[in-house]
């Protein structure tokens, strides 16, 4: 009896084969495939197979979850790297455990699927253009609830879709309503068709293109935030350094590494008093890696910065673990030395890795941290950069769109991220990792130095533009120039997650407007 009443809540296999469909369509759009276009359709038959198991909440949840399961599991399959190679994980007990992860993220996607079914019984097919609003909703409480909302939909159109510039406007997830809206608007279409409603069927794509392709001519006509002077040169190094096997003397070595490479890019910068580079601040970025720096506590540490500054006349901005007397941790943080090989500036990481980095409360000193258990950090500092001023984001904190945008309201005239992805391995996490990085400098109109230790290192311009990228698993070294901002603001620095608070208060307002309808009597019934 019970069994019966279980298989009740799931849905018929060919329903279920299009959920599946649906995700492995999304899992193409993201890197390292990229068919970006995909994601404009993927969505389509999850949503016509929920449709057709309306009639109960539970199927459409359960379309759902194994949709989010399947998705998460095949964009996200790298974490199993970590374990595997540096951890002995056997590669069939770190997959299940994979396997588990996404099971547990894709609830999220379940919520939509639910919701979606509930929608579809009580308004009819009118819901599918509902299906945007409950899929940012969805996507945003992901985000609150895990503080991760890694490959949400708009990451997949990070590289050449005409929809990036939308981000300006509401962030990553206004690009996601827009990639979400094309696949209900295209399903509702067929339905109207079947209906022989042609006109209703063909509006709402026909809304779609033309709004998009409008923010895509707009953005031709933006005004850039560079006012063109040139504040400050930059040398990024990417050193290459290895994940394990970092002995004392291999340490050193990696240390000269970092000497070498910088020597050899500001060798390489004009002195020529005709040229355009006329005596701007030089910083030197090391990027996040195992090298761990502890500017503060380690005396060679702090002697090898301030020598190597004032040797060269420069800035040197580098990853470090500093105390914190407060609590008798660390800060994972950036701290900027200057020539007269003193502290200017530092800034302790706000964003930490769940379980990585930190243990959320209440687990904390139940649970280790995988890397470290570092204290949060809590200021918006800003780093000089001549007359200009950089706002910094360490690793995983390139996922928040919020930070970037605090550092643009505070002055930052440019976004600097320094990133380790060695660990994960030559997967498609790092450009993942990159397309984060994209919509910070699209949402903020401010170009990003991207600093690496593996890859991708890359000058990412206020349009998302991607230049001058190194190759990843490789020593090299990047020189690029900063300049001093207009101080313009984007819509999405202003108001923030405006759009998917709007989208929140949409789908709640359905859902309960879903359950009045059912609830409230009959016209027949007042007779």
């Amino acid at each position: 009896m019970k069994l019966g009443r279980l298989t009740e809540k799931l849905p018929n296999w060919k329903n279920a084969g299009l959920a599946v469909v649906s995700a492995i369509l999304l899992v193409l759009a993201f890197p390292d495939f990229e068919f970006w276009w995909l994601a404009w359709i993927a969505l389509v038959p999850m949503l016509w197979a929920i449709e057709r198991e309306k009639e109960s909440t539970a199927r459409g949840f359960v379309l759902g979850w194994l949709f989010g399961t399947v998705f998460f599991f095949g964009t996200c399959w790298w974490l199993t790297f970590a374990p595997i190679t540096y951890a002995a994980f056997p590669p069939a007990l770190a997959y299940f455990l994979m396997l588990i992860v996404s099971i547990a993220a894709g609830i999220f996607p379940a919520v939509f699927g639910g919701a979606m079914a509930f929608l579809l019984r009580r308004f009819g097919s009118i819901a599918l253009l509902a299906a945007p609003f409950v899929w940012v909703f969805s996507e945003f409480l992901r985000y609150w609830l895990t503080g991760n909302n890694w490959n949400a939909i708009g990451y997949s159109q990070t590289f050449e879709s005409v929809l990036l510039p939308m981000a300006r406007i509401g962030g990553v997830l206004f690009v996601g309503w827009m990639t979400a809206l094309f696949s209900a608007s295209f399903l509702f279409g067929l339905y109207q068709f079947k209906l022989g409603k042609v006109i209703l069927g063909v509006i709402p794509i026909g809304v779609w293109i033309g709004g998009a392709f409008f923010v895509d001519f707009i953005d031709t006509s933006i005004r850039w935030s560079q006012k063109g002077d040139i504040a400050s040169i930059i040398i990024a190094l990417q050193p290459n350094v290895p994940m394990s096997g970092l002995t004392e003397s291999k340490w050193h070595e990696l240390r000269q590494r970092h000497i070498r490479l910088a020597e050899s890019a500001l060798s390489s910068i004009p002195t020529n008093p005709q040229s355009e580079i006329r005596d701007p601040q030089l910083t030197v970025i090391f990027p996040e890696s195992p090298m761990n720096f502890m500017y503060e506590t380690d005396a060679e540490s702090k002697a090898f910065i301030d020598s190597f500054a004032a040797k060269h006349n420069v800035n040197v901005l580098f990853n470090s673990a500093e105390p914190d007397a407060a609590t008798g941790k660390f800060f994972n943080s950036a701290v900027m030395v200057g020539p007269e090989g003193r502290e200017i500036q530092q800034y302790d990481k706000i964003y930490l890795v769940p379980f990585g980095e930190a243990v959320p409360f209440p687990l904390e000193g139940i649970l280790p941290g995988f890397v470290g258990n570092f204290a949060y950090g809590a200021e918006h500092s800003l780093f000089p950069l001549g007359d200009a001023k950089a706002g910094a984001m360490i690793c995983f904190e390139s996922h928040f769109g919020q930070l970037s945008r605090q550092y643009v309201l505070n002055g930052a005239d440019v976004l600097i991220e320094m990133t380790n992805d060695g660990y994960l391995g030559p997967t498609p996490v790092l450009r993942q990792h990159l397309a984060n990085a994209v919509f910070r400098a699209v949402e903020t109109n401010r170009p990003l130095l991207r600093v690496t230790n593996v890859g991708i290192t890359a000058y990412i311009t206020e349009r998302g533009e991607v230049e001058n990228a190194a190759p990843v698993y490789q020593e090299d070294t990047r020189i690029w120039t900063v300049s001093k901002s207009d101080g313009s603001q984007t819509f999405y620095v202003k108001y923030g997650d405006w759009f998917a608070w709007l989208c929140s208060i949409i789908s709640i307002s359905l859902l309960i407007f879903g359950f009045y309808i059912k609830s409230r009597p009959s016209h027949d019934a007042d007779r």
